[in-house]
């Protein structure tokens, strides 16, 4: 379970404070599908690489399965993001001098992971996102919805519990976003927490809720299947409790 209380990120930009999340309190349950919507600059990818560890709040406090992970070192947040949670983002951020089965390996060989399990388990998450034939390519030789699947590969080869994905869908055309979203759904189907961060109504409808954000706080919260379009979401009015 995810428990933020009171979460602020505020950046000094010479003597101005740009407050990029302000008093955000949020409780996201073990195996929701939650996606976070709001215009550029609302505060969404902020939130999602706070609720990730890869960026501490200035103040307030991060729950992450009853551990308060907000004011952790470096080191123990970095085996947090190994063991706990994968990242899928919209560029995809493979290293383009892998292969695809590299790509995949890379969490393993920072967990220590034997080679052949390694070679193994990788093989394994590329047959299950349709890839085997393309084990042995270059990330340059991939098209991005291939990629894109090469990377939710990465992203669940350690298990992960908890699921971040910024804009999953921002760089693919209809059909590899439609294969993309298919292969989020069922990993959230087999239990994991999804979070997803996205501009598009037809993804978050996909979500059980969507909580809208707007100059760093969140201002709405509804049901996924209530999204309709951008225009009636962002119709702000006052944060709801």
């Amino acid at each position: 379970m995810i428990r933020v209380e009171d979460l602020w990120r505020t950046y000094q930009m010479g003597d101005h404070a740009l407050h990029a999340l302000k008093a955000v309190d949020e409780v996201i349950e073990s195996g929701e599908h939650v996606a976070i919507m709001g215009p550029s600059g609302s505060g969404k990818s902020t939130f999602l690489n706070v609720l990730g560890c890869l960026d501490s709040p200035t103040r307030g406090t991060y729950y992450l399965d009853g551990r308060d992970v907000a004011g952790l070192p470096d080191g123990e947040l970095a085996e947090i993001r190994l063991r706990q949670i994968g990242f899928i983002f919209q560029s995809f951020h493979l290293v383009a001098r892998l292969t695809a089965m590299q790509n995949v390996e890379l969490p393993m060989i920072f967990a220590g992971v034997p080679a052949a399990e390694r070679r193994a388990r990788a093989a394994r998450a590329l047959e299950a996102v349709g890839l085997s034939d393309w084990s042995g390519h270059l990330s340059t030789e991939l098209s991005g919805g291939q990629k894109q699947r090469v990377a939710i590969a990465r992203a669940t080869i350690m298990g992960p519990s908890l699921l971040l994905a910024d804009e999953p869908t921002g760089n693919l055309d209809t059909h590899s976003g439609a294969q993309v979203l298919a292969l989020l759904d069922e990993l959230h189907r087999a239990g994991r927490t999804l979070i997803v961060v996205t501009h598009d109504p037809a993804v978050a409808r996909r979500a059980d809720r969507v909580l809208v954000m707007r100059d760093g706080e969140i201002v709405k919260r509804v049901a996924g299947a209530s999204v309709t379009d951008l225009a009636s979401l962002f119709d702000f009015g006052e944060p709801t409790p």
